[in-house]
């Protein structure tokens, strides 16, 4: 810290000190306005500029030093000056008293938050960039945070001054004239009965309804500023509640619930009614994992006790179950089914023209416009192809047209160790591709800890996958001798024979081709929304893989709910997207399934916690049917049970890990998952013994010696006195040595 600062920090230090050494506080209490009244407004009518510009340093101050008493003052400025000059000097000097408090913490504070957070400041500092005028006049307007909270965590971003005190000034106006204006009608009370007058009670009915009015006048506003170039284009009627747009599982859910509701809804779908999920993710990625697990139990017969197994097959009759399975499933997500709720299912494509008109245009050539209250962007994602020279030229498969093949790649590369290559990778070599995976980080599945990818890695080479971590693909070419892909290790440059490249790299947001571009919808990865899945445009949603964070079935249905009823009821009452308990499964051979921190997570964070591990080695169930593999680890708050994440490596993991998500979505910890009665055997049973391992680290050697003299008391071999020693000991100086300590703790 260079000597201004320590300058500055050592006044600032010194007067609050002072304030506290010398209890100013009892001169801004209301007990002290109260009996001294008579004698300030007497100094008031005297001298009433000296008084006024007193009465401003006190409260620049105060407000500046961020200590008590800014409300009492801002009552007292009512009582003393009167609604117009008390409302002039407390705007003046709370405006300029904060300014002085925003200044101080960042010439304080910014340097050392920057340093140690500037990861995390870089994107408060975005937003603020953007739109930090009028986020700070909200809190303003209705204060989340008190004042001085504000003032102070305002002053760590890269806000202006000049903004910070000009939004300010005029942000605290209204609340302001109402806490001055309670000031003067409690200044008129003179006896009990006073209480009851109308100014006062019509003063504090306006301070308790002040939050809700300014809410009301900033999403007016807001609707005003976003809706301005579209005046006179609202229409008075409207054809529709809501299209949705996508037929998806976050959109099939949306309209879904808005035809129960008796909404009149249509769903546009340009395509499939089901989306990637029937189509070319969730179903047909499971089923042809199913075959693949099947030939791979054939493959480990002797490990079951079976002398010798063989299976004949065909990848192209493997592809038509694929298909089958999908068409067993397409009638949930039919057209039919979904007319048959009430929901007007249209084939086209939809583009919307106007907040409140969609155009939809079938394929046909025929179109017709919709006006509609409220509009859902269900619009879904797309695999990535990597712009890598040469690529697109062999014609890459990638998660949505694998799919179509009916022969069996001889040699098949697979770019990308997330999800999606992991799990057809595996599959592949299982039906008895030579299967190369490039993965440009250092280990496969990077979301999980090392632990993790390191289990799923083993496997894979086990089974003759060939993964190359580390490793950059830099270009794809075609020569008489075949298809090579060329990249770079850390062993320097290889060339890789394939037959078909299977690329697995990501998933990009389906958002251009439906106007948001035209109506100035913000959509970089994602369609940006806030907490409610509102776009800029208020009656715009965007739900599912368009909308991310996460681009799971489940997380769009999630969210498709909070889209449905926010655009259908949210005049009344909106809600905020819950993301806290999401939880995940990578269906590999094991399966990874995950939710809440992860050990990494939780140390890149600096979150205190402890981890606690089962081994599945040692599950009964799990010897039984040949997969003793895998572990379960959960990571806790330190000396509680309470469950920060949980992941499972294991057979059938993604089923198992439901019970760690009811019990971080409902509240409950390990030691009720301890205390639930689990068959046996089964493989449910590692989630008890996990809690177990959690368990065993609140036995501590004090309580064991209090144990061990109470048996020794009972056996005949020692007097009860020395059991009553043991525990007044444990009580006087706890000994709380772990027997068993936890896996690791963060620092």
């Amino acid at each position: 810290m260079n000597g201004r600062r320590a300058l500055v920090l050592v006044v600032v230090a010194a007067a609050i000190a002072v304030y506290f050494a010398t209890d100013a506080g009892r001169f801004l209490s209301l007990d002290f306005i109260r009996t001294q009244q008579a004698v300030l407004a007497g100094r008031v009518t005297a001298s009433p500029f000296t008084t006024g510009a007193a009465f401003m340093l006190v409260y620049v101050a105060v407000t500046a030093l961020s200590i008590p008493g800014a409300a009492v003052l801002t009552l007292a400025a009512g009582a003393l000056f009167g609604l117009g000059w008390g409302l002039v000097l407390v705007s003046f000097a709370s405006s300029v008293g904060a300014t002085l408090a925003f200044l101080t913490s960042r010439f304080l504070l910014r340097d050392a938050m920057q340093a140690k957070f500037g990861d995390k400041l870089a994107a408060v500092n975005r937003g603020i960039d953007k739109e930090g005028a009028f986020y700070l006049f909200t809190l303003r307007l209705v204060p989340i945070f008190p004042f001085f909270v504000i003032n102070l965590l305002m002053g760590l971003t890269s806000m202006k001054a000049r903004t910070f005190y000009g939004v300010s000034q005029l942000g605290m106006l209204l609340g302001t004239a109402v806490y001055v204006n309670t000031g003067t009608e409690l200044a008129r009370i003179t006896s009990l009965q006073g209480i009851l007058s109308p100014g006062v009670l019509l003063s504090f009915a306006f301070l308790g309804i002040l939050p809700l009015a300014s809410r009301k006048i900033i999403d007016a506003f807001r609707a005003r500023r976003v809706y301005a170039r579209w005046a006179g284009n609202r229409p008075r009627r409207f054809d529709r509640n809501v299209v949705v747009i996508g037929a998806g599982s976050a959109g099939l859910v949306t309209s879904y619930i808005a035809a129960a509701v008796r909404a009149k809804v249509t769903l546009v779908e340009r395509h499939r009614m089901g989306g990637d999920c029937l189509y070319t993710g969730c179903v047909p990625s499971k089923a042809l994992i199913r075959s693949a697990k099947l030939l791979n139990h054939i493959a480990r017969a002797k490990e079951f006790g079976i002398a010798e197994a063989s299976a004949r097959w065909d990848f192209a009759e493997v592809m038509e179950r694929v298909q089958r399975v999908i068409t067993t499933f397409e009638p949930h997500d039919s057209v039919a089914r979904y007319s048959k709720l009430g929901v007007d299912c249209v084939q086209g494509t939809a583009r919307i023209v106007t907040p409140w008109e969609v155009e939809i245009t079938r394929a046909d050539g025929t179109s017709q416009r919709l006006t509609t209250r409220n509009i859902v962007i269900a619009t879904g994602a797309r695999p990535l192809v990597p712009p890598i020279p040469g690529l697109a030229e062999v014609n890459p498969l990638t998660s949505d047209t694998v799919w179509n093949r009916r022969q069996l790649p001889r040699r098949l590369v697979v770019l990308g160790g997330g999800p999606i290559g992991c799990e057809l990778a595996q599959c592949f070599a299982r039906f008895g591709s030579t299967v190369t995976q490039v993965q440009r980080g250092t280990r496969l599945l990077p979301r999980e800890d090392p632990d993790v990818s390191a289990v799923v890695q083993a496997r894979f080479g086990s089974e003759g996958i060939r993964v190359l971590t580390g490793t950059t693909a830099t270009r794809v070419v075609r020569e008489n001798d075949g298809k090579f892909l060329l990249v770079e290790t850390s062993e320097g440059a290889e060339r890789i024979p394939f037959d078909e490249i299977l690329c697995a790299v990501g998933r990009v947001a389906n958002t251009t081709g439906f106007g948001l571009e035209e109506l100035g919808i913000p959509a970089g990865r994602f369609v940006e929304v806030n907490e409610h899945l509102q776009t800029n445009y208020p009656n715009i949603y965007a739900c599912g893989d368009v909308a991310g964070p996460f681009q799971f079935t489940h997380t769009a249905a999630h969210m498709a709910w909070y889209a449905a009823v926010n655009a259908l009821f949210g005049a009344l009452r909106k809600f905020r997207v819950d993301y806290r308990v999401v939880p995940w499964t990578t269906f590999t051979d094991p399966e990874v399934a995950r939710v809440g921190l992860s050990e990494e997570e939780a140390r890149a964070q600096n979150i205190p916690h402890d981890v606690h591990r089962y081994g599945i080695d040692d599950l009964d169930r799990a010897i039984a049917d040949g997969e003793a593999h895998g572990f379960v680890k959960v990571l806790t708050k330190p000396g509680t049970d309470r469950i920060l994440g949980a992941t499972i490596v294991g057979e059938h993991a993604g089923d198992l890990l439901i019970e760690f998500v009811a019990a971080m979505k409902h509240g409950f910890g390990l030691d009720g998952i301890l205390g639930t009665i689990h068959t046996y055997p089964t493989l449910a049973e590692a989630n008890k013994y996990a809690a177990g391992a959690w368990k065993r680290t609140t036995e501590t050697e004090g309580k064991l010696e209090v144990a061990g003299a109470l048996h020794a008391w009972t056996r005949g071999e020692s007097g009860f006195a020395r059991v009553i020693g043991r525990a007044i000991a444990l009580v006087v100086a706890p000994d709380r040595t772990p027997v068993y300590p936890p896996d690791s703790r963060a620092d």
